[in-house]
């Protein structure tokens, strides 16, 4: 064959490649999506007469239960039928970057007034995740986490060996949120109503047990700000999972605490008869709304509180034995400094993380394969949900107390205190870090991880 021919051949060929390639794309996009999710504005009945107008997923707080067996390539759809654009974000998956739903990563936004983002990727790892919006929300709270929408994400191990009898999902959330002054001076969000999943205590269908049954929790706060503290009074929690990660030791607590985005998957015996309030341990935040009635079979009568004897959720009662030993000589150490930055009567904080505020910053790199403890030094009054994208972390040393084995993606960064993590960087590409309070991540409390 003459060179001429050859070339002319060739770019035959790697058109035809192309168009082929196209055609795939195209024939893929043609395809009907597993799950279509629809974002769109709700005005949600939270008691008798009382609405909240938010917006939501397919028109209903928490959105669908997406269940999907480990290993499944799943197809969805985003279709944004509100004004203003958005992205939803699935938390707690191992993905690439560019379906995280994180526009920070790379991840497109889905366009308003009917724009729909295809997101594609493979269902890992196993347990309790969930998804949500995961735009910027600022001093609009209206937006973001702040709304309805957010919905349980579960992915189903191959094997399931837990033994319950129900299993049941509750979403915790806070409503009607305005920003006002703190006596410090800088600005909070504060809120008038709560739910557990859509109804306010006491307005929705209770949940009905009978003697003997072993019932399965799983539980999500999903307030765009607070912490939340639950218990069900003369009954105790097994705590098997944190964020959806089984633990080394699973044990009794007499309550749960959860920052914003933890999820605690907890087995309860039924050995109580009666009707109980499961519900916040602040009785401000219950009466606001922040409870569900556990009804047992052939019991009447009001829902009774009582107020737990100890507050008893700790991680380190999840760990394995671990001693204070230095770092693996194959760990890269990262410092991380969270401090805020008053701006003024009448603002939100600025945070810094290592003295700079997102979008001030820049990617830390990394190296694929290799180990990194972040050490997180708290020089804040605050506590801070901190969450890392694509990424599981394991907890090794908790305000100088040391632990194994606890596996997450989200910890709560005590006051004053320092927090160790280990991650392996295993799934390459942008990484988004933040603190998953809206307000903080609004006013700079962001950094990236990179590496290819």
């Amino acid at each position: 064959m003459k060179r001429r021919d050859f070339l002319i051949n060739g770019a035959g060929t790697l058109a035809g490649a192309l168009a082929l390639g196209r055609s795939l794309r195209l024939l893929a996009q043609a395809q009907p999506a597993d799950y279509t999710i629809r974002i769109a504005a709700l005005h949600l009945e939270i008691a008798p007469g009382k609405i909240v107008k938010t917006t939501a997923f397919n028109g209903k707080v928490p959105g669908e239960l997406i269940r999907v067996p480990e290993g499944k390539q799943v197809t969805i759809d985003v279709v944004n039928d509100n004004d203003v654009p958005d992205i939803v974000h699935w938390h707690g998956l191992h993905i690439p970057s560019v379906q995280d739903g994180a526009t920070e990563e790379g991840s497109p936004e889905s366009a308003p007034h009917g724009g729909t983002q295809r997101y594609s990727w493979v269902a890992r790892p196993a347990g309790f995740r969930w998804y949500h919006s995961h735009t910027t929300a600022g001093h609009n709270v209206n937006r973001a986490t702040y709304t309805g929408e957010f919905g349980f994400l579960m992915i189903d191990p191959a094997s399931n060996p837990a033994r319950y009898d129900q299993e049941i999902f509750l979403a915790l959330h806070d409503w009607e949120g305005h920003v006002q002054g703190s006596a410090e001076g800088y600005q909070e969000v504060v809120y008038s109503y709560a739910t557990i999943n859509d109804r306010m205590l006491g307005f929705g269908e209770p949940i009905r047990v009978r003697d003997g049954q072993r019932v399965l929790f799983h539980v999500l706060n999903a307030s765009a700000t607070l912490m939340h503290n639950l218990a069900l009074p003369g009954h105790r929690f097994l705590v098997t999972a944190l964020d959806g990660n089984p633990v080394p030791s699973p044990a009794l607590a007499e309550t749960i605490r959860l920052g914003p985005a933890e999820r605690v998957d907890a087995v309860v015996e039924m050995n109580q008869p009666g009707i109980w309030v499961l519900g916040e341990t602040d009785p401000k935040m219950r009466r606001s709304g922040m409870g569900i009635v556990v009804e047992y079979a052939n019991r009447t009568g009001a829902p009774q509180w009582q107020n737990p004897a100890q507050f008893d959720f700790q991680y380190e009662n999840f760990g394995a034995v671990s001693q204070a030993v230095p770092g693996d000589s194959e760990e890269v150490t990262i410092p991380l400094v969270i401090k805020p930055k008053f701006e003024g009567y009448g603002d939100f904080d600025h945070w810094t993380i290592n003295g700079f505020s997102w979008p001030h910053v820049e990617p830390v790199q990394l190296k694929e394969g290799r180990r990194y403890r972040l050490v997180f030094d708290n020089q804040s009054t605050d506590i801070h949900p901190v969450h890392l994208h694509r990424h599981t972390f394991e907890l090794k040393m908790l305000n100088r107390k040391p632990t194994a084995g606890i596996l997450k993606d989200v910890v709560l960064l005590e006051t004053g205190a320092k927090t160790e993590v280990v991650f392996t960087a295993n799934n390459p590409g942008k990484t988004l870090f933040h603190c998953h309070q809206q307000d903080h991540m609004d006013s700079g409390f962001m950094m990236l991880f990179d590496y290819s």
